[in-house]
């Protein structure tokens, strides 16, 4: 059975840049199915602004073919032993909606143990160049929303060049996420996140969009000097 990975890092610069020009993690990676390097943003901020591109975070999302390709590369590899000094959660598929090219949709799908079990979910998006300002105008209300939400126990956004933009958060539990998606928390301003949703669908800003939810399966290392973002709540 596959299994998904996200990892935060904080890495030497120039390995950083390197990362924005070349393949850090080899596509001939024994069990890599698909795999994201993304320089990390901060949820929120001024577009011009220095926490806006944080240049020596890194996000990565991949998805392997069993956890044991993944711990032999965080074990055996250059750059996945560096990758492993930071934080990272291990991920069991359970819905997708949309499509990105190179990830494949498990067929088997994990359930969460009860209704306060925390939930991670996952957007990738390609966009449309010319669409970048409006997906702005419409996107960073939502970068706050879910930045500033109670229930949101991690979350962040990353960038790669040229045109792709994916966020990761950790919330509580599935009723929280689906109330913030479809407007109903109890947060002022609560309709962002819906409102963003009915712009995209009057016209789209990406080629290819993705959102997929997950079940934390487990979590390593500490990331912003926290860890066990996973735990389940009491």
């Amino acid at each position: 059975m596959s299994i998904s990975s996200f990892h935060l890092v904080k890495i030497p610069t120039w390995t950083a840049i390197k990362g924005l020009f070349s393949k850090l993690i080899s596509t001939k990676t024994k069990g890599l199915i698909y795999s994201e390097y993304m320089t990390s943003m901060t949820l929120g901020s001024p577009i011009f602004s220095n926490n806006r591109f944080l240049i020596r975070e890194i996000a990565i999302f991949a998805q392997w073919e069993s956890e044991k390709d993944l711990d032999d590369f965080l074990n055996n590899d250059k750059f996945g032993k560096l990758i492993k000094k930071g934080w990272h959660v291990r991920l069991g598929f359970m819905r997708d909606w949309g499509k990105i090219k190179g990830y494949k949709v498990p067929k088997e799908k994990e359930i969460l143990e009860n209704s306060n079990s925390p939930v991670v979910a996952v957007t990738i998006a390609r966009m449309k160049p010319l669409a970048v300002p409006r997906f702005l105008h419409w996107g960073r209300p939502v970068e706050k929303l879910v930045r500033d939400h109670p229930s949101t126990l991690l979350s962040l956004a990353s960038f790669k060049f040229p045109n792709t933009i994916s966020t990761f958060s950790i919330w509580k539990n599935v009723q929280e996420m689906e109330k913030m998606v479809h407007g109903h928390s109890k947060v002022p301003k609560p309709k962002r996140h819906s409102d963003a949703m009915k712009e995209r669908e009057r016209k789209n800003f990406h080629f290819e969009f993705t959102t997929l939810r997950f079940k934390p399966l487990s979590e390593f290392g500490n990331w912003k000097g926290k860890g066990n973002y996973t735990k389940l709540s009491d």
